[in-house]
């Protein structure tokens, strides 16, 4: 019986570890292409008077002073205009990610790091739709 166990459970051990490796080459691209594009757009100011790069360095914190979050790319609308930023939620496991509008969104300075505030909770962030990584 142990065997029909194993047998059953190893395809679908498999194809959780293809999805997890999926996720992390997406993950890899992703992160590539966004520091490339960020490289190419210079020290122009993209959103929040922030450049690309800058924003790619930032870590996302709510109200309470708690991270929530990275920001892992910038997100445009089909005109090229920064609508948002696309962010992987702090402990999250599997990773997931949520699109942070814009709106309500600050610099805040923390030593030598420049990083952004919400007034969104971990909670709410939960709660937003997830992006699938891999359709970006």
């Amino acid at each position: 019986m142990n065997t029909k166990i194993f047998a059953f459970s190893l395809p679908v051990l498999l194809l959780s570890a293809c999805a997890d490796d999926a996720q992390e080459v997406a993950q890899d691209q992703m992160e590539n292409t966004a520091e490339q594009t960020a490289i190419v757009a210079g020290a122009e100011p993209a959103a929040l008077g922030l450049t690309e790069l800058q924003l790619l360095d930032a870590d996302v914190f709510g109200a309470a002073g708690v991270e929530l979050g990275d920001v892992q790319r910038i997100m445009r609308d089909a005109s090229g205009q920064v609508t948002g930023l696309l962010v992987e939620i702090e402990d999250s496991n599997p990773d997931r990610y949520v699109e942070l509008p814009l709106e309500g969104m600050t610099v805040t300075q923390r030593g030598d790091d420049t990083d952004i505030s919400t007034t969104l909770t971990r909670d709410q962030l939960i709660a937003m739709p997830e992006i699938d990584i891999t359709t970006l």
